[in-house]
């Protein structure tokens, strides 16, 4: 039986985004084959069929790297998994556990290897972790990079009562990093272009908000809720566009996690970290035992995701559209509807 798939092929652009008929893979020693049940939307998936992720991505190319479903079948060897179990996938399908490497970094879903824009995924048994018996699959289909990289980069960054977190919009990682920062009792402020999203980052817990259009200084305004000194922590998901800013507000031996490139790319003047001394860390999204760490701390605190809106999986260049432009809050989530390929 074939099963039914998002395929980039030929080029970049959606135009070569093609919902089509593939193979159902056969999952060999230490895989398992996993019926998805719901996929969730990253901007990495945007830039990644605009050709700006990976130039050189190798096609065909399933793409998607989020994903919870069932085990339907599994290879030889496998021994963390049996048939029936609910997972959820890991981004990077070769990173357990300790520092980053080549390895890890070469395994990505979507990328490196077909993702989850699929009916269904072949993973490595080492790269899916059990879905808790309480969350569903739209939820657990949210967590795989957004939630995770905000809490490597809360973790990384120390976060802890008494801390000041700065946020820049409301995206996945950033209303992650929200919900996060607050349960591990530190003070946070948000940006955002929008009012109506303002509002509800204030209702999720965001101690401040500024409207960056209108406060487009906003690193003055980020000092000045903190008596001038600056944020702790910053989760810096725009980039180039956005970093020269960050470095004006975050605190002198402060923390700037630096996760996405939504504001563009560029050049950087490399002063005023080393003037500030300000440790800035690179976080490309986490390991399975960060994962692990997660799930626990999510449950501990009884904490879901927010989706802003769900699309069924053959609509998936509406739901690139909407994250092209920004006008989600939260999570952007496709359904798989067993049996109907669209």
């Amino acid at each position: 039986m074939p099963m039914h798939a998002w395929v980039l092929d030929g080029g970049f652009g959606t135009e070569h985004l093609r919902w089509t008929k593939c193979e159902i893979p056969v999952p060999a020693a230490g895989q398992i084959l996993v019926r998805l049940h719901a996929v969730s939307v990253n901007y990495r998936d945007v830039l990644i069929v605009e050709g700006s992720y990976n130039p050189r991505l190798s096609m065909p190319r399933i793409l998607g790297s989020d994903g919870a479903g069932e085990v339907i079948a599994v290879g030889p060897d496998v021994d963390r998994f049996r048939v029936g179990d609910r997972v959820i996938g890991c981004f990077m399908q070769k990173w357990a556990d300790g520092p980053l490497t080549d390895t890890a970094a070469r395994s990505t879903l979507g990328a490196d290897r077909d993702g989850t824009f699929a009916q269904y995924v072949l993973l490595e048994q080492a790269g899916a972790v059990p879905l808790p018996e309480d969350w569903d699959y739209a939820s657990a289909a949210t967590l795989p990079c957004a939630a995770l990289t905000a809490w490597n980069a809360l973790i990384s960054g120390e976060c802890r009562p008494g801390k000041t977190v700065l946020l820049l919009g409301t995206g996945g990682v950033s209303i992650f990093g929200l919900q996060l920062a607050k349960a591990m009792g530190a003070r946070v402020l948000l940006l955002s272009g929008q009012e109506h999203k303002r509002e509800r980052a204030a209702q999720l817990g965001a101690d401040a908000t500024a409207n960056y259009h209108t406060v487009p200084e906003w690193d003055r305004w980020v000092r000045e809720q903190t008596e001038g000194q600056g944020a702790d922590i910053v989760l810096e998901v725009g980039g180039a566009g956005t970093l020269e800013r960050s470095l004006r507000a975050v605190r002198r031996g402060g923390y700037i996690a630096l996760i996405g490139v939504l504001a563009g790319r560029g050049t950087i003047d490399p002063m005023p970290i080393l003037m500030k001394a300000v440790r800035l860390q690179g976080i490309f999204v986490g390991s399975r035992k960060m994962f692990e760490d997660m799930l626990v701390f999510l449950q501990q605190h009884r904490l879901r995701p927010v989706i802003d809106r769900r699309f069924p999986l053959p609509e998936l260049p509406a739901a690139l559209e909407a994250m092209r432009r920004g006008i989600h809050f939260g999570k952007i989530v496709l359904d798989i509807i067993p049996g109907v390929p669209g």
